[in-house]
């Protein structure tokens, strides 16, 4: 079976739960660092995310591994990803599960 748009988003999403914030040493994914996958017929994919701090001295590892891992993805033809900080990270954003594993739900 061919990959497709939403085969290709779901192992994305995978793949950025198996990534792990430096500082924090949870997945970019459920800390809710990722704002966006957006996967296109051709499956290009684009990510729009954030950092937990603008300053993050590990950003660009960060994103060479999500471009890289990303990019192993069966079909995947290119891998984009976008810095933002609007809106601001906070501890909202974190799922459910990593708020109670921290103790905050």
């Amino acid at each position: 079976m061919s990959p497709t748009p939403e085969t290709v988003k779901d192992a994305t999403v995978n793949v950025l739960r198996n990534i792990y914030d430096p500082e924090m040493p949870k997945s970019i994914y459920d800390l809710g660092l990722i704002y966006n996958i957006d996967v296109d017929d051709e499956l290009n994919v684009k990510i729009l995310m954030t950092l937990s701090a603008p300053d993050c001295p590990e950003a660009e590892f960060i994103f060479q591994e999500v471009r890289q891992m990303v990019g192993y993805i069966e079909g995947v033809k290119s891998v984009d990803v976008e810095l933002t900080f609007d809106p601001p990270w906070s501890f909202d954003m974190m799922s459910d599960d990593i708020k109670a594993e921290l103790g905050m739900l």
